[in-house]
């Protein structure tokens, strides 16, 4: 006796499941496009674009800009890695982990320029 062969029928998918990976990728730049979108809105509403230095409409003033870097002391990016390069690293980390430990984050407004020292520098003498 002969034993009846199974076939399975192949289910008809509707057109949104043949194509879901396309629609998956088209909702993706779709949300990437809107979120930009509104990311540059606040950046121009914002104020923030006005004090973009970097942009090429601004590269008549930003030598106008004033840099105060005040004490800060960049680690060398190459050299020995010796005892004495790691206490001189120790050292500046040190000195910069007090700066950030210095602010009160818990004040009234701890975003303000003078808190964040980005206030004019004082006049020199």
């Amino acid at each position: 006796m002969e034993e009846p062969v199974v076939v399975a029928a192949e289910a008809e998918l509707s057109f949104w499941d043949q194509h879901r990976y396309i629609l998956l990728i088209g909702i993706s730049i779709g949300i990437a496009i809107f979120l930009v979108v509104i990311s540059m809105a606040l950046y121009e509403s914002s104020g923030a674009a006005q004090l973009d230095l970097s942009r090429p409409g601004y590269s008549s003033v930003t030598s106008q800009a004033v840099k105060n870097d005040g004490d800060f002391q960049a680690y060398p990016t190459s050299g020995a890695l010796d005892k004495s390069a790691l206490d001189q690293f120790k050292g500046l980390y040190d000195t910069q982990a007090a700066q950030a430990r210095a602010v009160d984050a818990f004040n009234g407004d701890p975003l303000s320029p003078d808190v964040l020292e980005l206030s004019a520098p004082p006049p020199s003498q």
